[in-house]
């Protein structure tokens, strides 16, 4: 009988060492540098093990993702009533994540995960809030008037979430003047609204 105990917790501390060890492996290294192996002797588990319960490296980096080891909290994205005021605080919080030599070398590893497995991708654009989140407050924008009525508000969203990975994966300094500059060409008034 407490073989048949032993077993779960056996487990569930396998998992949690494995989800650490990848995390902290992927902010050391790098995603390019990531192997199961790797992952496997930092964890004290066989390979074998970790093929369990993750098919990829991917899966494995999703899970660590959805469970907050890596972006450790989802950037909400508020809504006050002034558009303008609400991407930039959203924005600003992302630049300041990314613009760390740190943030910006896992926001790189992420998207080269994502290229392995999609679920890190949706997983991805949930943290930074560039999901669901940025379509909803895009369309609340709409409904108030602050954006036109034929705004592709799930488009919009990806374009500003590809306006922030594109110089990241370059290795370019984000240019916060760069990014208001969108954001007054984006939440310009609509005709009605003049």
């Amino acid at each position: 009988m407490s073989e048949h105990r032993n077993g779960p917790v056996r487990s569930a501390a396998a998992r949690e060492s494995i989800l650490d060890a990848t995390a902290r492996l992927l902010t050391q290294q790098g995603y390019d540098n990531l192997t199961m192996e790797g992952i496997a002797k930092e964890a004290g588990v066989g390979k074998q093990t970790i093929y369990r319960w993750w098919r990829s490296r991917g899966a494995l980096i999703a899970d660590c993702m959805i469970e907050g080891r890596l972006i450790p909290v989802e950037i909400d994205l508020p809504d006050t009533g002034d558009l303008r005021r609400d991407l930039s605080v959203w924005l600003e919080t992302i630049i300041a994540i990314v613009a760390d030599p740190a943030g910006g070398a896992l926001l790189r590893s992420l998207v080269a995960a994502a290229a392995e497995d999609g679920a890190v991708g949706d997983r991805l654009a949930a943290a930074l809030g560039a999901d669901q989140k940025l379509s909803h407050r895009f369309a609340s924008a709409v409904e108030q008037g602050q954006l036109a009525e034929d705004t592709p508000v799930d488009q919009l969203g990806m374009a500003i979430l590809g306006a922030i990975i594109v110089p990241v994966l370059a290795r370019r300094q984000i240019d916060p003047d760069g990014f208001r500059r969108l954001i007054d060409h984006l939440v310009r008034p609509t005709a009605a609204s003049t």
